[in-house]
C-alpha cells in the first residue's frame, strides 16, 4: 500500500478489461491514474457496451486512489498530444505509461484465412491495436524520460516464446499481438540510455466483463462454466478454471512500478502469472493462476482439465 505515493500513472485504454484492473491497483498503490478511453457516460464508442471511463475513475477512487478519467481516441493524434500536455500541466510527470489500447474483438474472424478475411476490418484491428500504442508513446515519452526510473508497460496477448511458435486466432490478430511484443523490446532498447524501462506482459485467461457476458455468468458466478458439456470445436469449458480477474495483471503492473530495481526486466516478456510467483502478489481469491504454463502443458497438449494443479 502507497508504494507509489506521489507517482503519476497512464492508463491508456482503461474504460474495461485489463485496463480498468490495472487502473484500480495502481491507485491502490498510490498512484494518481490518468485514465483514457472512448465510452463516458455520455457516448459510447463502437463496442457500445456499458462500461465507461469515469465509472474507471470512480473504482480507482473506492480503492484509495486518485484518478483522473480524460476521454481520448488514441487513433487521433492530436487528442493524443493534448491529453500529455494536461498531465503535464496538472502533474508535472508521468511515471509509468500503460499501453492497453485493442478495440479489436468485434473486427476479427476466428475462421478466415488471411485472403478470406476482411481486410477494411483487419487494417482497422492493427490500427487500434498497434498505430494507437505508437502514437501514444511518441507523444508521451518525452515527459516519461524527464527523469529516471520511468516504465512503459505494453499490453498483449502472449509471451514471445508462446507467441513464437503459436499460431493465434488469425493473421491480423496474431500480426497484432506479435508487434507489441516487438514494440516493447523496441522501446526498451530507446529508454535504456535514460533510464526508463519498457516490457511487454499478458494476462492469462481473463475474466473481463466481456468474457464473463459470452458465458453468460458473473465473477460471483464464474465457477459455473467449468461444469458445461464440452462441444465440439471448443476448448473444454473447464479449462476455464485457470482464468483470472483484471485485478491480477493490474497487481502485477503495480508491483512493477513500485520495484526498485525494475530495469532488470527492460525489454522482456512477461505475464501475470509468472510476476506473482517473482513479487508475492495474488489474485482476488488468494491464489496465483499461472495461465501460460497451463494453456502448454494441459489446454494446448490436449489433456483434460486440472486448473487446480496450476493456481
Amino acid at each position: 500500500m502507497n508504494a507509489l505515493d506521489g507517482r503519476v500513472a497512464l492508463v491508456a485504454g482503461g474504460t474495461r478489461g485489463a485496463g480498468r484492473g490495472i487502473a484500480v491497483e495502481l491507485g491502490a498503490a498510490g498512484a494518481h491514474v490518468y485514465v483514457t478511453g472512448r465510452t463516458t457516460r455520455e457516448r459510447r464508442s463502437e463496442y457500445d457496451r456499458p462500461e465507461t471511463i469515469e465509472e474507471t475513475a470512480e473504482l480507482v477512487t473506492a480503492a484509495g486512489g486518485t484518478a483522473t478519467a480524460v476521454a481520448v481516441d488514441h487513433q487521433e493524434p492530436d487528442r493524443v498530444a493534448d491529453l500529455v500536455r494536461r498531465i503535464e500541466r496538472e502533474s508535472g510527470r508521468l511515471d509509468v505509461l500503460v499501453n492497453d489500447i485493442w478495440g479489436g474483438e468485434l473486427l476479427f474472424d476466428w475462421d478466415a484465412k488471411l485472403w478470406d478475411h476482411d481486410l477494411d476490418n483487419g487494417l482497422r484491428l492493427l490500427r487500434l491495436a498497434v498505430e494507437t500504442h505508437l502514437i501514444t508513446s511518441h507523444h508521451a515519452l518525452p515527459l516519461l524520460t524527464r527523469k529516471p526510473g520511468g516504465l512503459v508497460v505494453e499490453m498483449t496477448d502472449g509471451t514471445y516464446d508462446y507467441n513464437a511458435q503459436t499460431y493465434r486466432v488469425s493473421a491480423f490478430y496474431d500480426l497484432a499481438k506479435w508487434s507489441v511484443l516487438r514494440l516493447a523490446w523496441i522501446q526498451g532498447k530507446e529508454l535504456a540510455e535514460h533510464g526508463c524501462t519498457a516490457v511487454a506482459l499478458t494476462p492469462g485467461w481473463l475474466r473481463s466483463e466481456m468474457m464473463l457476458e459470452h458465458y453468460g455468468v458473473t465473477e460471483e458466478s464464474w465457477r459455473e462454466v467449468l461444469d458445461r458439456p464440452v462441444q465440439p470445436a471448443f476448448p473444454d469449458p473447464g479449462h476455464f478454471g485457470i482464468s483470472e480477474t483484471p485485478h491480477f495483471v493490474g497487481r502485477a503492473v503495480a508491483a512493477l512500478a513500485a520495484d526498485p530495481e525494475v530495469a532488470r526486466w527492460n525489454q522482456a516478456s512477461l505475464s501475470s502469472g509468472q510476476l506473482a510467483k517473482e513479487y508475492g502478489f495474488t489474485d482476488l481469491d488468494g491464489s496465483v493462476p499461472d495461465a501460460w504454463r497451463y494453456i502448454v502443458e494441459v489446454q494446448d497438449a490436449g489433456k483434460p482439465p486440472a486448473a487446480h494443479l496450476y493456481r
